[in-house]
């Protein structure tokens, strides 16, 4: 009986042996952040080869931060590092058999398969944005800021505008019968803004402009050069030029982004057709809009019935349809052809995005994939057959996948970007849960990671909390925005705590009302339904000790942060804020286009913004908190953490920390500032949690 104990002890200490040369303890914090990348580097899409058979795409075979040019074939096959001549930025002809680039600051003609090239426009000008006219006869492009146009079988130049010196230069939207339409940025109301750099010898002020730009909608008469400016709207504009050339769209949205409106302009005679409106209390969001490729349809998004959904009208109005429904998201669209469109649905779980295309005289869809996962990023082939774009499942990072629109359930991984060495770690895989908050009527998605072994009086928690606010990290996938912070949630599991993170109201992909909820007090919704996550945790997860939560985040994560250890301190026991808002006044001022849709103006809604800033709780804050800033943030200045730190010191708060980065901006770069971020965060949960 003893030698059986002996043998039983000698299996459970091996067991135990084994388990420690797993995962756990071959993952440093250094690893996480140095170079090169456990799961590597992303590859991202770059462009389609003129004949559609090649994609490119930016990577790095050794995982790291310096990226270089990559090619290979719709198969998958044949992947290799592209030639350094090869041209990123170019223009197909109407026909596919010709391109025009931009070399040097000449325009290169040069057929389809980039030979014979001839220097087309070389002047002592830089000549850029070339755009063909519909028969690719001729083609427009920009000179010092104004519209030229020349020939391709003809040896010509001519010049369409001559602005003055001090007006916004022109942009070149797309070709009538024999007009241009062009657009103008006026930023001559925008308000100059400070972001202090102190590293160099001699301290710099950083002086940059920042508002809401007003768009100016001009049409050239090529023949006359007249040129007739149809709308200068403030706020936000899309546009699209039909492929007949008659007919030019405009999707204007207000600078509160609350009303919308889609007008239609007859290029012939300029006459309009407004063909739709929405309106709403909180902001307009995924408004997006495109002409059919070969007739003079209209496709648009829209979330008037509550979710995202497709749309098509005709210029004079006739045949308005809503051709989706459903309380659903469509992330993207975009035509195949007259008749067809694909979409991107989360139609089957929020957490994951399936690929259709949909016959629009039907409304009949196709399902193009079927494999579990979350997709993003999606990029059509000139021709539209082929879509291409980045897929991630559980512990699988991002890669690019390819889809045939005319050959459904075929989907072909095109990179395999993840180094070897990513599997020799045994990543946890996430719970992934929908519950209902508090209400009973909510959903809410939340991910929970358990920590490697559990602690018979329970572990502690941390919450962690995605930025931008309209924004969605709990899908059925590897963060695509939080790929260290992920890894870094692993290290954390093995130090015995439980990592949960909740897709708050305010977050994308849940409709309409999910999102504009935190509509005028941001900061309130989100908390409650990160604590009633912590709620369901208690319930479903006995180990996990919902008397012991940190909460961090980054950006809008660090404002929430703050926010909720601030408004909350029964459910919040320490908080660590990163590059975090914490007065929502000073953003209205380097972000308008952000705040003010969601909080209105500090003059007229100053309530909004008082009870929504984490510095009007600062004064009574319990509970401690550690903030880390890049000095030179130039999106949220680094005056936030000066405001929110000079607050506690004259509320007599000395439970605080504070680490600035001097050469960091709003998303670091150095990797060494990048860990000594979070060893700090996580030494800060080690004091305040255990």
């Amino acid at each position: 009986m003893k030698k059986l104990f002996s043998i039983l002890l000698m299996f459970l200490f091996i067991g135990v042996e084994v388990n420690a040369q797993q995962f756990p303890d071959k993952l440093t914090m250094k690893d996480i952040f140095h170079e090169p990348f456990i799961p590597g580097t992303r590859p991202a899409f770059s462009h389609f080869s003129p004949d559609g058979k090649t994609i490119f795409f930016s990577w790095s075979d050794s995982a790291t931060s310096d990226t270089d040019l990559f090619q290979v074939g719709l198969s998958g096959k044949n992947q290799k590092k592209a030639s350094d001549e090869v041209v990123r930025n170019y223009e197909l002809s109407p026909n596919g058999q010709h391109i025009l680039y931009t070399d040097k600051g000449d325009l290169i003609l040069a057929d389809a398969n980039f030979e014979n090239k001839r220097t087309i426009v070389a002047s002592k000008g830089y000549d850029y944005n070339p755009v063909w006219n519909n028969n690719g006869a001729k083609f427009a492009f920009i000179q010092n800021g104004d519209v030229w146009i020349s020939g391709v079988n003809e040896a010509y130049i001519k010049q369409i505008t001559n602005k003055k010196s001090d007006e916004p230069n022109y942009s070149i939207v797309g070709w009538g019968d024999n007009q241009l339409v062009l657009s103008q940025w006026d930023n001559s109301n925008y308000r100059e803004y400070y972001f202090p750099e102190y590293a160099g010898k001699y301290v710099e002020t950083g002086a940059t402009r920042r508002g809401i730009p007003t768009r100016i909608i001009s049409v050239a008469h090529v023949n006359t050069g007249d040129v007739e400016t149809i709308l200068e709207h403030e706020g936000y504009l899309s546009t699209d030029v039909s492929a007949s050339g008659n007919f030019l769209a405009i999707d204007a949205t207000d600078p509160p982004m609350k009303n919308r409106k889609i007008e239609v302009y007859n290029l012939k005679n300029l006459s309009s057709k407004v063909l739709f409106e929405d309106s709403t209390d909180g902001w307009l969001y995924n408004t997006e809009m495109e002409f059919a490729p070969a007739t003079d349809r209209l496709m648009f998004q829209s979330e008037r019935d509550g979710w995202n959904h497709i749309y098509t009208v005709n210029p004079d109005g006739s045949g308005f349809e809503q051709h989706t429904f459903g309380e659903y998201d469509i992330p993207w669209a975009s035509w195949i052809d007259e008749k067809t469109i694909a979409m991107a649905t989360n139609e089957m779980d929020p957490g994951e995005v399936q690929l259709y295309k949909l016959n629009i005289m039907t409304n009949i869809p196709t399902k193009l994939t079927s494999a579990e996962g979350y997709r993003r990023d999606f990029r059509m082939s000139h021709d539209r057959r082929y879509i291409v774009y980045n897929k991630t499942f559980f512990n699988e990072p991002f890669d690019l996948y390819v889809v045939d629109t005319v050959i459904p359930q075929r989907e072909v991984q095109l990179t395999n970007s993840v180094p070897d060495s990513f599997y020799e770690y045994d990543w946890k895989k996430e719970d992934y849960v929908r519950f209902t908050g508090r209400d009973g009527k909510t959903r809410l998605s939340m991910s929970v990671l358990k920590p490697e072994r559990r602690n018979p009086n329970g572990n502690p928690v941390v919450v962690f909390v995605h930025g931008a606010g309209s924004l969605q990290n709990v899908y059925k996938g590897w963060s695509n925005n939080y790929w260290r912070e992920y890894m870094f949630h692993q290290y954390l599991t093995h130090q015995g705590y439980y990592v949960i993170e909740v897709d708050y109201r305010h977050s994308t992909g849940y409709g309409r009302k999910f999102r504009e909820d935190v509509t005028n007090w941001m900061g309130k919704y989100e908390t409650e339904d990160i604590e009633d996550g912590l709620a369901f945790l208690a319930d479903n997860f006995d180990k996990a000790d919902t008397s012991r939560v940190g909460i961090y985040g980054g950006s809008y994560g660090g404002f929430m942060a703050l926010y909720a250890v601030g408004v909350s301190p029964d459910k919040f026991d320490a908080a660590a804020g990163l590059r975090s808002v914490t007065n929502w006044e000073n953003y209205y001022y380097a972000n308008p286009g952000y705040t003010l849709p969601r909080l209105g103006t500090p003059e007229e809604d100053s309530v909004n913004y008082a009870r929504s800033s984490p510095v009007t709780y600062a004064d009574s804050l319990q509970k401690p908190v550690i903030l880390l800033h890049g000095l030179t943030d130039n999106n949220v200045g680094f005056q936030d953490a000066v405001h929110y730190i000079e607050r506690l010191i004259q509320s007599g708060n000395e439970n605080f920390e504070m680490m600035m980065y001097p050469t960091e901006r709003h998303s670091f770069r150095d990797e060494d500032a990048w860990y000594d971020e979070y060893r700090r965060i996580f030494e800060f949960f080690e004091k305040h949690l255990k």
